[in-house]
């Protein structure tokens, strides 16, 4: 069984005593370290199984996933403060420090969409469920790639939605086609989710295994057969950053595909589209072959990017590659 006694995972937990420790986890010049090296540490490729960690180095994993999230969501509340005071706040995006990584995330994932969407050439309402503070991925792909689509983006947090709709607000297009739900997605109906075409999941929705197949389990049973759902995952060391989403938890969806990082990108993404009643399920170890996308170099690590999500590489691979 991995645990302390393995070099990356003493890392780790020496990373998770100094995040632990700090009295704030908003941005700061301390936090913006840490962070940073934490994931320096975390994106070279490791053969490691965090499903093997021993029970005290798996709550501290469990834990810190739960900090990232924390300083992932004062870094976007911090930005989307400052960009709201402006007249035309998406005039401005690109003071937030990552947002180029946003635009090139925007488009790898609307190619990789595009290649999905067997029914409609172009979705028509795509929901965004974890949108946040800064709804970026929502604006990119609406700016730039989806411009007649209208994004309905879910959040349990009010005062996430008072700031993000408040960035759309003197935008004549958007401010129409940008729609802000506070709810959790447990409590999302039926009637509601089938109206999608794409259902986004963040990567913070859901943070421990359980919790996130039990959403899962919610948007199986409620959204529309056909209807794509897009998801993050992690992989290797990258899972003591992000939960782990596996083709088994899909209970329901028939999973097309899973881009893997191939530098110094975090995320996993996982597609999968929602099976109709009594459609046969066809998994990944059932012998689909292999098709590769090549990863184009889109960014380097600045300070601070957790959420670095581009460079992916498609697979259709058996299961235990994914593992």
């Amino acid at each position: 069984m991995v645990c302390q006694k393995d070099a990356l995972v003493q890392k780790v937990c020496d990373f998770y005593e100094k995040i632990s420790s700090l009295e704030s986890l908003k941005p700061s010049k301390d936090v913006d370290m840490l962070l940073t090296q934490l994931v320096l540490t975390c994106i070279p490729p490791n053969p490691i199984d965090v499903t093997k960690l021993c029970k005290r180095v798996q709550e501290m994993r469990s834990k810190l996933i739960t900090l990232c999230g924390e300083a992932e969501g004062h870094l976007e509340s911090h930005y989307s403060t400052i960009l709201g005071s402006f007249d035309n706040p998406l005039d401005h995006l690109n003071i937030f420090p990552y947002f180029n990584n946003y635009l090139k995330l925007g488009r790898l994932e609307f190619n990789i969409l595009s290649q999905h969407l067997t029914n409609i050439k172009v979705p028509s309402r795509i929901a965004f469920v974890g949108s946040g503070p800064l709804p970026l991925t929502s604006i990119v792909l609406a700016s730039y790639h989806l411009t007649t689509t209208s994004f309905h983006n879910y959040d349990i947090d009010p005062s996430a939605n008072s700031m993000a709709s408040r960035l759309l607000a003197s935008d004549p297009d958007l401010s129409k086609r940008m729609f802000f739900h506070t709810k959790d997605v447990m409590d999302v109906t039926s009637s509601e989710l089938k109206e999608y075409d794409v259902v986004f999941l963040a990567a913070l929705v859901g943070m421990d295994k359980e919790e996130k197949v039990r959403v899962i389990d919610h948007l199986a049973k409620n959204m529309a057969p056909g209807a794509i759902l897009m998801l993050r995952s992690a992989h290797g060391a990258r899972a003591f950053l992000y939960p782990i989403v596996e083709p088994r938890d899909l209970q329901g969806f028939e999973v097309l595909s899973v881009f893997h990082p191939t530098d110094e990108v975090i995320n996993s993404v996982v597609i999968a589209r929602k099976l109709s009643v009594g459609m046969p399920v066809q998994s990944l170890d059932q012998g689909l072959g292999a098709h590769v996308m090549l990863p184009c170099k889109c960014a380097e690590i600045p300070a601070f990017n957790p959420l670095n999500k581009m460079n992916m590489i498609e697979e259709f691979a058996a299961e235990d590659r994914l593992l």
